[in-house]
């Protein structure tokens, strides 16, 4: 089911097996402060940080292409351009996370539904809110100038509540529930690099004292974070809790917040195509925008392509509505005739001119927002900040290992000597199975942690160091 600009077919029915085009939601704001680079066209994702761009093409998650770790921050120019989603060609390139990811596909792949049936959705709030008390230190970025701050979409918390039940019986209007969910609507906005490029998203809160639920992409490439509540205009630097780039999930923490209103859940279990919606967001950073629509089809399935990078992932499970979710909706919430959230906004299609969206359904995102606060990584859930080795790479031909292809300025990895052509084969004794594989490992690590690497040279000789790893863009 593809066309040109949104998703034109509708499900009627749960079909896990139908691809859809899309794009991701965020808003960027460019150097002089104006919103652009999308148009009347399909939701962009944020700016990846200000790099210098290696001269290989950005990659794909699953190609054998080069993997990039550690971009230059300083010198590239905001990119005007946004992903599209569709199958990736052949041959391109995947982006080294947490070595110092520099990618610019957003959305990942296979949705953990299931971890939703383990354990209720009010005990899943009510474990984020015991645990917002004390988040875990994190480092305090840089709040954004006043100027990057821009107004965000409301969002999803009609009451205080957090106990999913049956929907009462009468409905509210659009207006009422817009200004009740707007209570728990934060604007996001990330800056990426050192250059002051800016992306705007929403998120919404799961605890009074301020953790919030948004998309990785939202986030992801930044270097400071800023929110706003929409309720009163409070502002707060944001520091990130954690993130699963794989299924598109952040949560991060506004700094000494105190008295906020988090969301009333409702289970997205219970959600059946036909089921009328709300979505609020901060489309165009403008703030405090909402559009109605209805539920089309669930668990589907759309690919995610970066048309400059060639990198491409699946997202699975997802809410599809008709509803015109724009530039900036990305993170924010997607609530029943009740106000209650069903699901956090994060694509849309980029096929037809019918209004086309996909949401993560609440149980899924509150699954693994639960594991982030609760501290436990793994393949797919990182903590706390990005760790920086400072490499771009690929598969190492018939060699094994990650070939370099680009060695970001004064990174560890150039300190350490690790030069252009050389094939980095282990790291902590570890085998590196290629780009992805030296991802994975980087993955594992914090920033500060000493990891043991070990290199072939361009001459053929092996070399060993101690290298420290530094502290990379979030998400």
């Amino acid at each position: 089911m593809t066309a040109s600009r949104y998703a034109q077919g509708v499900a009627t029915t749960r079909d896990p097996a139908v691809p859809v085009t899309a794009v991701p939601v965020t808003s960027v704001l460019g150097d002089r402060g104006h919103w652009d680079g999308w148009g009347d066209g399909p939701v962009p994702p944020p700016r990846p940080p200000e790099w210098t761009r290696p001269t290989a093409e950005w990659p794909g998650p699953n190609s054998s292409g080069p993997n990039w770790s550690g971009p230059d921050w300083s010198t590239a120019p905001v990119r005007e351009r946004y992903p599209d989603w569709g199958p990736p060609p052949p041959g391109r390139h995947s982006a080294v996370r947490r070595g110092g990811r520099a990618l610019r596909w957003i959305v990942g792949v296979v949705m953990l539904v299931g971890l939703a049936g383990t354990v209720s959705v009010a005990g899943l709030v009510a474990m984020l809110e015991a645990r917002s008390g004390t988040p875990q230190p994190r480092p305090t970025p840089t709040a954004a100038r006043p100027g990057a701050v821009v107004a965000a979409p409301p969002g999803d918390a009609l009451t205080a509540t957090t106990e999913p039940s049956a929907a009462p019986s009468v409905t509210l209007d659009t207006a009422t529930i817009v200004k009740s969910v707007n209570r728990s609507v934060v604007n996001i906005t990330s800056t990426l690099g050192l250059r002051n490029a800016r992306a705007a998203g929403t998120g919404v809160l799961l605890s009074n004292t301020g953790l919030v639920l948004t998309n990785n992409h939202v986030i992801a490439g930044a270097t400071a974070i800023s929110g706003v509540t929409v309720a009163n205009g409070r502002s707060f630097t944001a520091t990130v809790v954690g993130y699963d780039r794989s299924h598109d999930i952040a949560v991060i923490q506004l700094g000494n917040a105190a008295g906020l209103t988090r969301l009333a859940v409702a289970d997205s279990a219970k959600v059946q195509v036909g089921d009328d919606i709300v979505a609020v967001g901060n489309a165009g950073g403008q703030g405090g925008e909402s559009v109605t629509g209805t539920v089309t089809g669930l668990n589907r399935t759309i690919t995610a392509q970066d048309p400059e990078g060639g990198s491409s992932q699946r997202l699975t499970g997802l809410i599809q509505v008709a509803a015109a979710i724009k530039p900036g909706d990305s993170g924010g919430p997607l609530v029943d005739r009740t106000g209650r959230l069903i699901g956090i906004n994060t694509a849309a299609s980029t096929d037809t001119g019918d209004a086309v969206g996909f949401a993560i359904p609440s149980n899924a995102a509150l699954a693994i927002a639960q594991r982030i606060t609760a501290g436990e990584a793994s393949d797919t859930v990182h903590i706390g900040a990005t760790a920086l080795l400072g490499v771009n790479a690929k598969d190492a031909d018939g060699r094994g290992g990650a070939e370099v292809t680009g060695v970001l300025g004064d990174s560890p990895a150039a300190r350490a000597g690790i030069a252009e052509g050389d094939v980095i084969r282990s790291l902590d004794d570890r085998d590196v199975a290629g780009a992805a594989g030296l991802t994975t490992l980087i993955d594992a690590r914090k920033p500060g942690d000493t990891v043991r690497v070990t290199w072939i040279d361009r001459t053929g000789r092996s070399r060993t160091a101690s290298i420290r790893l530094a502290t990379g863009p979030a998400g």
